[in-house]
């Protein structure tokens, strides 16, 4: 049996709880900040052995505006590149791809450790792998079709939540 005080003591501990959101589909679901302004949640899915690590990140408008001014060969090669790209760091990760331009709107990168794997130390590393694969992403945005400048708010904020 997964312990949830156990896996919210560790998350309080270190300074990344958040709050606990009410989740019918979990037996329980925490938003953390990892790494500093960044959203992600701790999911316990109702009936599973297992916690979901999860961050969902939305492209933002300036990056689909540069992806926009890209040929349609650019775009293929980019979303190729990038799924082999994630793939090197063992998790998983869905991308919603905008059928009619090819262009990446949105990434969901999950991690699961099953109960008996479940340790602090675990926890954490999937944490680690599954914010690592995100910020691939954006390099990889950023490499293929150009920067943006800095955002304007420093403010963590629940857009990347996975389930907002």
């Amino acid at each position: 049996m997964i312990d949830e005080e156990k896996i919210k003591n560790w998350i309080v501990d270190e300074g990344l709880f958040r709050e606990k959101k009410f989740d019918d589909n979990a037996d329980f679901h925490y938003i953390i900040e990892f790494p500093k302004d960044n959203i992600m949640d701790v999911v316990k899915p109702k009936g599973k052995d297992f916690i979901v690590m999860a961050c969902a990140t939305q492209v933002s408008p300036q990056h689909l505006e540069l992806m926009n001014t890209s040929s349609p060969k650019e775009r293929t090669e980019f979303l190729l590149d990038l799924n082999m790209s994630i793939n090197q760091f063992l998790v998983d990760c869905q991308l919603a791809v905008d059928q009619n331009t090819n262009l990446l709107q949105q990434y969901v990168i999950t991690y699961q450790i099953f109960e008996d794997g479940i340790f602090k130390n675990a926890l954490f590393d999937a944490l680690k792998r599954v914010f690592k694969a995100k910020i691939q992403c954006v390099w990889m945005i950023e490499k293929t079709f150009g920067t943006v400048g800095t955002p304007t708010t420093t403010e963590p904020s629940n857009e990347n939540s996975m389930f907002i």
